[in-house]
């Protein structure tokens, strides 16, 4: 009984010893990491008072995005979690699961995407809505000028294929910047997906158009009177999650993940493998069943 107690007694010292020296390694190793990261330059009182961006955009040419978007092609939402998992990103990136597909397609799954963020934010205005006393035409001219100049789409201009469009906005504020028309000019230009912290309206014609909106709640009100674009292309939150653009965005029916663009390859690697071992073992599955194989297995 003492040579076993003593046996077990060593391995435990032996477990804890391991475990010590392995934290402080890490440790170690993280703070060299920020150690050797160069610190940002400070900005002086006069740039924080005109406004100050503390996290840069950078900026990627078209040919750099295709070559992340390839390694993402087939990737769903989970084998992407996998692989944030195993770069050391568990938990991050995944969106509150309020953000949820507008409409689903179970057979072929065109509601599934994945692209590069472009990103775009509306805040609330503070601004009077307008008089209820308008002529139709005084109306329409109103609404003219308010689109085109306090609550406009500047990213359309910017919009290239593989574009994710990722719209930081208020749901309170019941405005529908996404509707079926404007969400078919963005797709034209090359935009392959929506994803918003707010909402949309027009949904019905969304789903039948087949155009991938990721969303948060119905909204049915025109934007002018309601809010007012603030930034393009900068740092944004995004069902709890920071976006910034060019960082990759993969959404399905589990939700949206966003991965930040210097760990794509990393995780698109690690969730390449584990979406092979999955379609092998399921469609092995599908056999016995005696299923047909569809879309998710092939």
């Amino acid at each position: 009984m003492r040579t076993t107690n003593s046996k077990l007694s060593l391995t435990v010292l032996v477990i804890i010893t391991f475990s010590i020296f392995a934290t402080n390694a890490f440790t170690r190793i993280k703070h060299d990491d920020i150690k050797n990261t160069p610190a940002p330059e400070k900005p002086t009182n006069q740039q924080l008072r005109a406004g100050y961006n503390f996290i840069p955009t950078k900026i990627y040419t078209q040919e750099q995005d295709q070559q992340i978007l390839k390694l993402f092609n087939v990737l769903r939402v989970s084998d992407v979690s996998d692989g944030m998992d195993k770069a050391g990103l568990a938990n991050i990136g995944l969106m509150s699961p309020e953000i949820h597909a507008s409409w689903k397609d179970t057979v072929h799954f065109t509601h599934r995407f994945i692209g590069i963020a472009i990103t775009v934010r509306y805040v609330p205005t503070n601004q009077s809505p307008t008089r209820g006393n308008m002529s139709i035409k005084e109306f329409d001219d109103w609404v003219d000028y308010m689109y085109a100049n306090v609550t406009p789409e500047p990213f359309v201009d910017i919009l290239r294929p593989g574009t994710a469009l990722v719209i930081d906005d208020d749901p309170s504020t019941d405005a529908g910047n996404i509707g079926s028309n404007n969400i078919m000019n963005w797709k034209s230009k090359g935009c392959v997906g929506v994803v918003t912290s707010g909402g949309a309206r027009d949904t019905d014609e969304v789903a039948a158009q087949k155009i991938p909106l990721y969303m948060r709640t119905l909204t049915r009100g025109i934007r002018p009177g309601r809010n007012i674009v603030e930034s393009v292309n900068r740092p944004v939150s995004c069902g709890g999650v920071l976006v910034r653009p060019g960082d990759v965005i993969v959404a399905d029916g589990d939700g949206v993940i966003v991965v930040p663009r210097e760990k794509a390859k990393e995780v698109a690697e690690y969730a390449l493998a584990t979406i092979e071992k999955d379609k092998a073992s399921r469609l092995d599955l599908y056999k016995k069943l005696g299923l047909k194989p569809d879309d998710s297995v092939k």
